[in-house]
């Protein structure tokens, strides 16, 4: 099949949408279809094609916004005729939207107008562009009801509507008023966070807390920092931050104010490689977000048998059983999640080694080659009935 998949965040930009986009491309080209991506320009320029390894990569004509360090928005009336044309030149089996933003959204209109098969994904929750917003709050509760009711109308028209979690499609059935959503796994290839027979990665000298991400404001990593200023003294906690973003310098000057200075350690943007090495090395993976889909990032440090604390927010419960590989924490609650680092942190090597192990048990049911094998069934004319549970 020629599939075109729409994607308004794509890499270089780094977050768990634009990493799913990826893998998909990667996965379908591997299954030998013609994969193409629609994404946005990461700088000034007219639109152009790139031949990557996962794809062919059509990039728009697209803008920068003030109030975010990269991301990038596409004019309609800009890119509506270069996605005519492209639909054109490629004559797509069907298209793959990733959002109902400006992309996906004329990328649906163009397949509808013209017959084309539409499978719909959504990664996002309106809540999320709030801290890029410079309102007040009564107009961005506005801006979310809109965004919502926008989400409905423009994915409403696909075939089948997907979204990585049964919390988010029951979200998107309360707001977005879309009767049918297949919740369905992002998908991780846990095998490559194992590690590998005859491989050593050296552990770190102090009980290390990691958190992988971007650094913005529903992240909460400011949470994490507190947390770990009110853990015992004589536990000596680490924490590596891996990941850049908006936040980055409030996060340093804070870990100065708190005296954590030297027991902090920001990575910036890792390699794949470098990532894998610190899920690793770490003792406990914390994700302290409060608008999480899914959290691959999660998946990740689960997938290389990493305890974990997360807070009980959106869809990060699905990911933890309760004193088997972490625990959950009141959003927001340094104290809380303080508790809950340091319970892991002083039990025995074995005893968090066995929650690591279940962390890894937990992460089968998303494997990427069964969210592979689905899309593309949904691809070839597969149901929302075929599926639903």
């Amino acid at each position: 099949m020629t599939v075109l998949i729409a994607a308004d965040t794509y890499a270089p930009q780094v977050n768990g949408a634009a990493m799913f986009t990826y893998r998909l491309a990667k996965g379908m080209t591997a299954r030998s279809h013609d994969v193409h991506v629609l994404a946005c320009r990461a700088d000034k320029g007219k639109s152009f094609t790139e031949f990557r390894g996962e794809a062919s990569v059509h990039r728009l004509r697209a803008h920068s916004v003030p109030t975010h360090e990269y991301f990038r928005v596409c004019l309609p009336w800009e890119i509506k005729k270069d996605i005519s044309l492209l639909f054109d030149r490629i004559e797509p089996d069907v298209v793959h939207v990733q959002s109902h933003y400006m992309i996906g959204e004329q990328v649906v209109y163009e397949a509808q107008r013209r017959g084309i098969r539409i499978i719909a994904t959504n990664h996002f929750m309106p809540e999320n562009l709030n801290p890029f917003l410079p309102f007040p709050q009564w107009l961005k509760n506005i801006i979310g009801r809109v965004s919502w009711k926008d989400m409905g109308k423009v994915m409403g028209r696909a075939d089948v509507i997907t979204t990585p979690t049964p919390l988010a499609a029951k979200a998107m059935h309360r707001h977005a008023f879309l009767p049918r959503v297949l919740p369905l796994s992002n998908g991780i290839d846990s095998a490559v966070y194992e590690l590998q027979p005859g491989e050593d990665i050296e552990r770190h000298q102090h009980p290390t807390v990691l958190f992988a991400g971007r650094l913005a404001e529903e992240k909460h990593v400011d949470v994490l920092l507190d947390a770990v200023a009110k853990t015992p003294a004589e536990l000596n906690v680490h924490v590596e931050i891996v990941g850049g973003g908006e936040v980055k310098a409030a996060l340093k000057a804070q870990a100065q104010r708190l005296g954590l200075k030297d027991r902090v350690k920001f990575f910036g943007l890792a390699s794949d490689a470098d990532l894998r090495k610190a899920y690793i090395q770490a003792d406990l993976f914390c994700m302290p977000g409060t608008a999480e889909l899914q959290s691959l990032v999660t998946l990740e440090a689960m997938s290389a048998s990493t305890p974990v604390v997360l807070a009980n927010a959106m869809a990060l419960p699905h990911l933890v059983r309760e004193g088997s590989n972490g625990y959950l924490f009141t959003p927001g609650d340094s104290s809380d999640l303080a508790q809950k680092i340091a319970t892991i942190l002083q039990l025995p090597a074995e005893d968090r080694a066995a929650m690591g192990e279940a962390s890894h048990e937990m992460v089968e049911k998303h494997g990427l080659a069964k969210t592979l094998d689905t899309f593309e069934d949904l691809y070839r004319g597969g149901r929302y009935e075929d599926y639903a549970v």
